[in-house]
């Protein structure tokens, strides 16, 4: 059984991430502590809340440069929604505060024009591409919950994108590291699959 790590720092949708992760076969376990990510197949790291928050709280649990050091060593790695933006270096949400610099691009917030923020909600994604997407219908609908987003320096990256008053990047792909903007965890039998893709990378 495939042993899945989940990124404990006082954020993040753990308790539903845990349960999508054993209804596709694999074995989760909450990582609070540098010395527990080794012990693991694969990590993901959730996240709720603000990104000056989470980056507050990894470094206060000190799993900040433990974590850094496992993506850039190409492990398994899925990030979901704040765990998709503190991979960039930095967020409008937050200024003055460093992302964990791991791709290169900033986080901004959706400008209204008519639509409503928080972006929540069911909508499809287009232009799907790379194992998180394998086997999937056409423009497959998952859901978030957001009001900011990353723009990724290298576009290349990108390996879903969403319609919300413009095009945004809702996921990446980039060797071992995986990301969604949506909730993969809140997007049934999609978003299941989506968590099966993810374990068939390893």
């Amino acid at each position: 059984m495939i042993s899945v790590g989940v990124v404990d720092y006082g954020s993040g949708n753990l308790r539903s991430v845990c349960k999508a992760c054993e209804a596709v076969g694999a074995s989760p376990s909450l990582i609070n502590a540098r010395s527990q990510l080794a012990q693991h197949d694969a990590v993901i790291v959730p996240g709720v809340g603000s990104f000056g928050d989470c980056a507050a709280n990894l470094r206060s649990t000190e799993l900040w440069d433990p974590l850094v050091e496992w993506i850039k060593g190409e492990n398994p790695t899925l990030g979901i929604c704040l765990g998709y933006q503190l991979l960039f270096d930095s967020s409008e949400e937050s200024p003055g505060v460093q992302g964990l610099g791991i791709l290169p691009g900033r986080v901004v917030r959706f400008l209204p024009e008519g639509r409503k923020v928080p972006h929540m909600g069911w909508n499809a994604l287009l232009d799907t591409r790379g194992p998180l997407y394998v086997g999937l219908p056409t423009e497959p609908e998952v859901y978030f919950v957001h009001s900011y987003y990353p723009v990724p320096d290298d576009e290349s990256t990108v390996s879903a994108s969403c319609e919300y008053g413009g095009r945004f990047a809702a996921s990446i792909s980039c060797g071992a590291l995986h990301a969604t903007q949506y909730h993969p965890e809140k997007s049934q039998s999609i978003g299941l699959s989506i968590f099966k893709n993810f374990l068939a990378t390893l």
